[in-house]
C-alpha cells in the first residue's frame, strides 16, 4: 500500500462524516460503534485510522473491531490466479460451466505454465463448474465460517448445501400457505396454554433459538448464531412440528381444535422465522415474509428489513415440554433405527414399552406424533406385565422405556444381537469412565455434594440400562 494511499484511508471515518467541516453526521455518528476488517491490514490501514481519528477528532472513530476471516481455497490454500484457485462470487452467485472457468482464466495475463497448472486445478476443484447458489446462500455459509479461526476453508459444496435448504424454506411456505387457506387471518396474540403439546414445544423452542441467535449477535459469534437460526428451521420446524401436524388436516372433526391452533402456531413460527434468518438470507426471507397473512390489529410494514427484529417470548417458554419431547424425539429415532433398509417405505406395527407410570404417560399424551414421525402403521403401549410381542426388533431408548418393530418374515436373530452388543458396549463405556473418575482421588474431596449425587444417579441410570439390556438378550435368546 502507498504512503498517500494509506494517508486517505486513515482519513476514511472522517472524510465520509463531512470532516474538516463541522457537519451533523460528524458531531451524531463519530466515534462510530464497530469496524469490521481483515487482519491483514491492521497496520496499514486500522492503526492509521485510530491515529488520524485522535489527531484531527481528539477520540478514537470506532469503540470496537470485528476482525473477519481470510478466504481460502477448499484446502486451506491462499487464493493465487497462478493456482487458478480464485473463486469470484459472482460465479458463485450465478454460477458457472468449467469450460467458463478456463476462458477466464485465458483473459488474464499468466504466462503458459502458469495457465496450464492453473487450469488443472480447475479441473481437479471444479470438473463440473460452480453450480447456482444465489446470493442468500453464499452469506449464510460465508457467515456460518466465521468460526474457523482467521481462516475461511471455502468449500462450495457446502455454499450450494444452503443453497438446497434455501428449497426447504420455500416448501415449508408452500405447505403453510395451503393450510392456511385464503381466508386465514392470524391472532393478534396466541392462547399458547390451551394448545397441543406439539405447538407449545415448537413455540418454546423457537424462543429458546430467537434467544441464543440474538445473545450470539450481541457477542460478534455469528456462526453460533447461523448454528442456532439453522437447528430451528431444519431439525425441529420442518422435520418434526411440520410433520407431526400433517394428521390434523386430514379433514376429522375430532381434530378441529387442534388443526386451529396448528395454523396459529405455524404462522406466529414463519412469520418470527423468517424475520430472525433475514440479516442472514435478506432476499428469500423478503420474498417468502410478503406472502405470509398479516393480523387485522397489526400495522403491517411495507417489507419485512424495517420490521422488528424478534426477541425471547417468555411466555411461550415450557422445559416441561421441551423435557417430554426429548424423550419422544429419542423414541422415535430410536424406532427408525430399527426398519430394515429392504422394508424403508413400508408402515409396521410398533411398540413401546413403558417400565413406571410417568413415562406411560408421556407416551401416551405424545402417541399420535411417535406414530406419525416414526412411520409406523400403528403404536401400542406396555407395561412389564405384558408379553413382549412376537417377530420384533428392539431398541432401549432408556432405562425406562423400550421400543419394538414387528418385521416382516422372520426375525434376524443375529443382527439384533449384534445391536445389543453394541449398546452394551456403548452404555458399558460410560459406566466405566463414570466410575473411574467417582473413584479418583480427590473426588469426594474436591466436587461439589450436587455433583456427588448427580453421578451417583447417572451410574444407578447406566446400571438400569445394563440390566434391561440383558434382559432384552436373554428374550432374544429364549426364542431361537
Amino acid at each position: 500500500m502507498c504512503w498517500t494511499h494509506g494517508f486517505s484511508a486513515g482519513l476514511f471515518p472522517l472524510t465520509v462524516l463531512g470532516w474538516p467541516d463541522n457537519t451533523a453526521d460528524l458531531s451524531t455518528f463519530y466515534p462510530t460503534s464497530v469496524l469490521e476488517t481483515g487482519l491483514d491490514i491492521l497496520f496499514f490501514w486500522v492503526a492509521r485510522m485510530v491515529m488520524m481519528g485522535m489527531l484531527l477528532h481528539g477520540d478514537v472513530p470506532f469503540r470496537k473491531i470485528y476482525l473477519h476471516p481470510i478466504i481460502r481455497d477448499a484446502h486451506g490454500r491462499k487464493m493465487s490466479k497462478s493456482l487458478g484457485n480464485v473463486i469470484d462470487p459472482i460465479d458463485v452467485i450465478n454460477g458457472i460451466t468449467l469450460e467458463g472457468l478456463q476462458k477466464k482464466l485465458e483473459q488474464g495475463n499468466l504466462d503458459q505454465g502458469e495457465l496450464e497448472k492453473a487450469k488443472e486445478g480447475q479441473k481437479k476443484d471444479f470438473p463440473d463448474g460452480i453450480p447456482e447458489c444465489g446470493t442468500d446462500a453464499l452469506r449464510f455459509a460465508l457467515i456460518s465460517y466465521t468460526s474457523q479461526s482467521d481462516k475461511i476453508n471455502l468449500d462450495i459444496k457446502r455454499v450450494h448445501g444452503y443453497r438446497q435448504w434455501c428449497n426447504k424454506l420455500w416448501n415449508a411456505i408452500r405447505f403453510a400457505m395451503i393450510k392456511l387457506g385464503d381466508q386465514y387471518t392470524p391472532p393478534a396474540t396466541l392462547a399458547v396454554h390451551t394448545m397441543p403439546p406439539i405447538c407449545k414445544w415448537i413455540l418454546s423452542v423457537l424462543s429458546k433459538a430467537v434467544g441464543k441467535t440474538v445473545s450470539s449477535l450481541e457477542a460478534y459469534k455469528f456462526s453460533d448464531a447461523t448454528s442456532s437460526i439453522y437447528f430451528w428451521w431444519q431439525y425441529q420446524l420442518c422435520d418434526v412440528f411440520i410433520e407431526a401436524i400433517k394428521p390434523y388436516f386430514n379433514g376429522s372433526e375430532e381434530f378441529e381444535s387442534a388443526r386451529g391452533a396448528s395454523r396459529d402456531t405455524l404462522w406466529a413460527c414463519l412469520d418470527t422465522g423468517l424475520r430472525l434468518l433475514h440479516p442472514f438470507m435478506p432476499y428469500i426471507t423478503e420474498e417468502l415474509w410478503q406472502r405470509l397473512p398479516q393480523p387485522k390489529e397489526a400495522c403491517r410494514k411495507d417489507s419485512i428489513m424495517i420490521s422488528e427484529y424478534p426477541s425471547a417470548v417468555q411466555e411461550w417458554a415450557n422445559d416441561k415440554v421441551e423435557n417430554e419431547m426429548e424423550i419422544v424425539l429419542d423414541a422415535v429415532s430410536k424406532l427408525r433405527s430399527l426398519r430394515p433398509p429392504t422394508d424403508i417405505q413400508l408402515r409396521s406395527p410398533s411398540f413401546v414399552l413403558c417400565r413406571n407410570l410417568e413415562i406411560a404417560a408421556t407416551v401416551w399424551c405424545y402417541q399420535a406424533q411417535i406414530a406419525t414421525l416414526a412411520s409406523v402403521s400403528s403404536l401400542k403401549i406396555l407395561t412389564e406385565d405384558d408379553p413382549t410381542p412376537p417377530d420384533c426388533a428392539t431398541n432401549i431408548v432408556n432405562k425406562d422405556l423400550a421400543v419394538y418393530l414387528q418385521l416382516r418374515g422372520a426375525l434376524d436373530t443375529e443382527a439384533e444381537h449384534e445391536k445389543l452388543r453394541k449398546k452394551r458396549e456403548e452404555v458399558q463405556k460410560q459406566y466405566d469412565t463414570l466410575s473411574q473418575k467417582m473413584s479418583a482421588s480427590g473426588y469426594r474431596e474436591k466436587a461439589p455434594q450436587s455433583k456427588q449425587d448427580d453421578d451417583m444417579k447417572k451410574l444407578a441410570t447406566l446400571l438400569e440400562e445394563l440390566e434391561i439390556i440383558s434382559e432384552a438378550e436373554s428374550k432374544l435368546d429364549a426364542k431361537n
